[in-house]
């Protein structure tokens, strides 16, 4: 119970490179040097959240898609694992941020009785505008904060992606995108045991 404040965003195109050769390891006077021929193995696309105040990964999805149905049953994982508490997304302004799908989750999760409309034509669904006024609403048990636009340095999940790519990312091999994906999902949960914290915000702001 109580209320989760979670950040949340896609990560795409993630690529699963497999190196030529393999790469030489760092010795006294020398550095790591990693092999810069690769083979490519398609790509693949990470859902994530930051849960801001325990600092871990949560619900993480990986898939070839970030459709709306994929982001709208992201949400509702991410939601099971915590039913009857409040949830508070912090995301950007992605059109698929504030669609159909995520409309009819919430409304559904939250048991609210109403006439959502027709997508296009009227009602909570007739607009972007419409439908992320209704996710926003702040009397709802589960809502979403829509970040300003060019403002991605404010979603503290940017900040754990860039992690991701320093330690795992640039650094490493993937013979198939299964294997990226293996690879991902053990990372986060290394990362979630090992140094699970929040973030601390040293930004003043401007003057």
């Amino acid at each position: 119970m109580g209320i989760h404040v979670v950040s949340t965003d896609e990560m795409t195109g993630i690529q699963a490179i497999e190196r030529a050769a393999d790469k030489q390891l760092m010795k006294p006077r020398r550095v790591e040097r990693v092999e810069f021929e690769y083979i490519r193995h398609g790509t693949t696309c990470l859902i994530a959240n930051w849960h801001v105040a325990k600092g871990k990964i949560l619900t993480p999805s990986l898939g070839t898609t970030r459709t709306e149905k994929d982001f709208a049953a992201h949400i509702e994982r991410t939601i099971d694992t915590d039913p009857e508490a409040g949830w508070i997304f912090l995301v950007d302004q992605l059109n698929t941020h504030q669609s159909e799908a995520l409309v009819r989750l919430v409304a559904r999760a939250c048991h609210l009785e109403l006439d959502l409309g027709v997508k296009g034509q009227s009602g909570i669904l007739q607009s972007m505008l419409t439908r992320a006024n209704f996710l926003a609403d702040p009397t709802h048990r589960i809502r979403f904060v829509y970040l300003p636009k060019h403002s991605s340095w404010l979603n503290q999940i940017e900040c754990w992606f860039s992690i991701l790519v320093r330690r795992l990312l640039k650094r490493s091999s993937f013979l198939s995108t299964d294997d990226l994906q293996h690879q991902i999902l053990k990372f986060i949960d290394y990362f979630n045991h090992a140094f699970a914290k929040p973030f601390i915000w040293k930004f003043e702001g401007f003057e």
